[in-house]
């Protein structure tokens, strides 16, 4: 069994959503003797209903915080002794931060540097955050609030000091499931005979959350500080995904919601010069003196090799698309054993 969490106390925040949910279940299944896992949220009912199902695990280090990442001091109370960050906590939905923007962006980047300077006082050996594809090239609130807390955990180890401690960040699309993603919604929708479609050109990228649990976990194995990695995805079509879901629905055209694009990037052109390839993964790293070595032994090792000067990776101009038949295999394996269509 892989030990490189061994004995570590290990923080999320935003850890009753999604991905804080499948993270901690795979947390508790995979690595049994991790000391320590702290669920830092606001909702004292979803860390309720989740402590009555993970209580089957029998793992004595759950612990449950009641806490905002806008409240700088309960969040530095929450990290003690703690080993890891991982900063899932975030407001989301696009209209609703175009509608209420401050609100968006003291939970989004002021939450961030309150986790960030927890994570300085506290002796925190290692810190992963959580971005989105709307962090790229962003036209919307949320997109915007996101690209400054991804700016704010790689600058973050520019002022570490003498710290032993990393900070990266992971970069992602469209999470299947999620809540109030648009997969649930068109399950939900599907009974009515209509299925609501923004735009009939609309292209996201895929990810499970199974897939971006792994990425955290290859980040926090891998990370040497500042990168922001980003995972080789498929992306669907908003038709293809609505005919997977509802093949006798109408697929009503409602036009495309404020604040949202047709496409969605994860790399732009401009971040080609400082973006290495894996087998797996993409790296955008930071323009330092440290990176500069680093991407020098990258490339030297054949661990890493450099894309094009203008290459970007763009949902719609994606080299894998899913199919029809793929999604809904997809939806019966991640999401509903019993769906069919």
């Amino acid at each position: 069994m892989n030990e490189f969490l061994k004995n570590k106390s290990i923080l999320i925040t935003g850890g009753t959503g999604s991905f804080g949910k499948k993270f901690v279940e795979t947390l508790v299944s995979r690595y049994p003797e991790v000391k320590r896992i702290v669920i830092y949220s606001r909702d004292e009912l979803k860390q309720y209903e989740m402590s009555q199902y993970l209580n089957k695990s029998h793992h004595a280090g759950l612990r449950y915080f009641i806490g905002d990442v806008r409240d700088a001091e309960r969040l530095k109370r929450a990290c003690e002794d703690v080993d890891i960050i991982i900063h899932a906590a975030a407001l989301k939905q696009v209209p609703t931060a175009e509608y209420n923007p401050m609100e968006c962006i003291k939970t989004n980047v002021m939450g961030a540097e309150n986790v960030i300077n927890a994570a300085l006082d506290c002796g925190v050996e290692n810190v992963v955050a959580l971005s989105t594809d709307k962090a790229a090239a962003p036209i919307n609130l949320y997109g915007a609030t996101k690209l400054c807390s991804d700016k704010l955990f790689v600058s973050a180890n520019n002022v570490k000091g003498s710290r032993d401690i990393s900070f990266s960040v992971v970069r992602y699309g469209n999470v299947m499931g999620s809540r109030g993603s648009v997969i649930p919604f068109f399950l939900g929708k599907r009974s009515e005979g209509v299925l609501p479609v923004t735009h009939d050109q609309m292209t996201r990228f895929n990810i499970s959350l199974e897939e971006g649990v792994e990425l955290v976990l290859f980040a926090l194995q891998n990370s040497l500080g500042g990168e922001i990695f980003v995972p080789k995805l498929p992306s669907y079509n908003i038709m293809d995904l609505a005919e997977a879901i509802g093949p006798e629905c109408e697929k009503k055209i409602t036009g495309i919601r404020p604040g949202e694009k047709l496409h969605e990037d994860m790399i732009t052109e401009s971040d080609a010069l400082n973006t290495l390839e894996l087998e797996k993964y993409f790296i955008i790293h930071p323009t330092t003196n440290k990176w500069n070595s680093i991407r020098e032994e990258l490339l030297n090792s054949g661990k890493a090799r450099a894309v094009a000067h203008n290459f970007s990776y763009n949902s719609g101009k994606n080299d894998t698309f899913l199919a029809v038949d793929e999604i809904r295999s997809l939806i019966k394996r991640h999401l509903d054993p019993a769906f069919n269509a």
